[in-house]
């Protein structure tokens, strides 16, 4: 269902973050008003009678090249039908990962009074890791098949880095990220630091708005490769100051650093102990000692360069 989505719009959020820092926040008295859709049930459980229905609900999902006849094939397939099959068996109560996107609006809300809470509509797009979620504006669509869990059979011949995400508890991560990659202003540098930072800068944001959610599901780490972050982090700062890295303008250092990936790319013989993205990683440590050693509101965090987060930092990697 990728066609489906070449029409959704991604608007930008304007994004007015409040000044309170408290740490003991009363979520309870902050209102977030939306609705979820089962879009998977009603499509998949719809025939040719009732399939009209199911467009007038969701016509954003129906543009003009998906005919009747086509949606008929698709929800009669046997493959499609199993997919939808196997998914019921996780996501036939919805009302547990409801609760967690309603957490983390309200905390949104809290941090930014101008969120609007978008309305959550649940499908499958056949297993499509690169649609995981998917925030357009008023909506927020939810790939359910690809969080069945990391050993569902589905997933056999994904690679581990991949499938190790493909479950329920990363779901409300996907969900925070996409609505954080809205929220951040554009990065106006190619430096290899800012890249770092940019990127640590949304990591802080999930500390905030899904603070009970470990650094492994936000990091999308195991926990070996979370272990070896930590207990690397003065070796990985020296081999980027070594190497003359932090305000190089090189892009295959986002693929070597900043995107996922199995392992970052050191050139050592260890390599594969390593995590993916862990530029990422260190970016967010360099974040959190700026928001230590700077007092100064989430909002201002934002409007930052992240030149001035760096110097600003006192950063020094733990031994």
């Amino acid at each position: 269902m990728r066609f489906l989505f070449a029409f959704l719009m991604v608007l930008p959020l304007f994004f007015s973050c409040s000044d309170k820092n408290e740490t003991n926040i009363d979520f309870s008295k902050i209102n977030v008003d939306f609705s979820v859709k089962r879009y998977d049930i009603d499509f998949y459980t719809a025939s040719k009678e009732t399939l009209p229905i199911v467009k007038h609900k969701y016509p954003y999902l129906f543009p003009e090249a998906f005919i009747d006849s086509l949606a008929l094939l698709k929800i009669n397939d046997s493959l499609e039908q199993e997919l939808f099959t196997e998914t019921q068996k996780v996501y036939k109560d919805f009302s547990f990962q409801e609760r967690q996107i309603t957490s983390l609006f309200k905390h949104i809300k809290y941090y930014n009074p101008q969120f609007r809470a978008p309305n959550v509509v649940t499908m499958l797009t056949n297993i499509d890791y690169n649609s995981r979620v998917i925030y357009a504006d008023s909506l927020l669509l939810i790939s359910l098949d690809v969080y069945l869990g990391e050993n569902h059979p589905f997933y056999a011949d994904y690679p581990k880095y991949i499938k190790q995400n493909n479950t329920k508890e990363h779901l409300v991560v996907d969900v925070a990220n996409a609505l954080i990659d809205q929220q951040v202003y554009p990065l106006n540098t190619r430096s290899f630091i800012a890249k770092m930072i940019y990127e640590g800068k949304k990591k802080y944001l999930l500390d905030l708005y899904i603070p009970s959610t470990s650094n492994q599901e936000k990091m999308g780490y195991s926990q070996d490769k979370l272990n070896w972050a930590e207990a690397n982090e003065e070796e990985i700062w020296t081999y980027f100051i070594d190497q003359k890295l932090l305000f190089s303008t090189d892009t295959k250092l986002n693929l070597r650093f900043l995107e996922n990936a199995p392992f970052s790319k050191f050139y050592k013989e260890q390599d594969n102990l390593s995590p993916g993205k862990i530029g990422v990683w260190m970016g967010w440590q360099i974040v959190k000692s700026y928001m230590k050693h700077n007092n100064v509101s989430l909002q201002e965090l934002l409007k930052t360069s992240e030149e001035e987060v760096f110097n600003k930092s006192k950063y020094k990697p733990k031994r």
